[in-house]
C-alpha cells in the first residue's frame, strides 16, 4: 500500500481538572469513528510549535497561547480518507486554567466541519473507554514526558 509522509503538530489540551481533550472525526472515505487531540499538517516554513498553535485556534478556538514550547515527537501511522499517512508528530501541550473550555468550531474548512462530529473533555482513567479509537499512540508515555506530575505518570 502506498503512503504519504507528513509532518504534523498536535495539542494534547488539559483543563483545570487535568481532562484531555479529543475530538472525535467522522472518516468521510469509510464512516470510521476515531479520536485525537487537535492538530493537523505543518505548512511549508512553519515551526512544529507555530503548527500547534495554530491547529489549536482552528480546530477549537482555544487560546493558542496557552500551547507550552516543548514536544514529543511521536510516529503516527493512521488511516484517514482512503489514504495512510506515516511520519513524526510533534506532541505538545496547553494547560488551561478553566475546567472544560468550550471550543469552537468557527475556524474549521468546510470539509473538516463536515467531519467533525463532536469533542469530549476525558478523565485520564477513562481514556480507554470510548467505543471508538483514541489515536494518539502511547498517551501516558507522551503526556508523563510534557507534564511529569500528572496521574498518568
Amino acid at each position: 500500500m502506498e503512503s504519504t509522509h507528513r509532518s504534523a503538530s498536535r495539542v494534547l489540551c488539559l483543563d483545570a481538572a487535568r481532562r484531555l481533550l479529543l475530538l472525535r472525526w467522522r472518516d468521510p472515505f469509510d464512516g470510521t469513528y476515531l479520536w485525537e487531540p487537535p492538530g493537523g499538517g505543518i505548512e511549508p516554513g512553519e515551526t512544529p510549535l507555530a503548527a500547534a498553535r495554530r491547529e489549536l485556534a482552528e480546530e477549537t478556538g482555544l487560546d493558542p497561547a496557552a500551547v507550552l514550547d516543548r514536544s514529543v515527537p511521536v510516529e503516527r501511522d493512521v488511516w484517514w480518507n482512503g489514504k495512510r499517512y506515516v511520519g513524526t508528530e510533534h506532541f505538545s501541550v496547553a494547560e488551561f486554567a478553566g475546567e472544560r473550555p468550550t471550543p469552537a468550531r468557527t475556524g474549521l474548512l468546510p470539509d473538516e466541519r463536515a467531519s467533525l462530529d463532536t469533542y469530549a473533555w476525558t478523565a485520564w482513567p477513562d481514556l480507554g473507554a470510548p467505543a471508538d479509537p483514541v489515536e494518539a499512540p502511547q498517551p501516558a508515555a507522551v503526556l508523563g514526558a510534557l507534564v511529569p506530575d500528572g496521574p498518568w505518570s
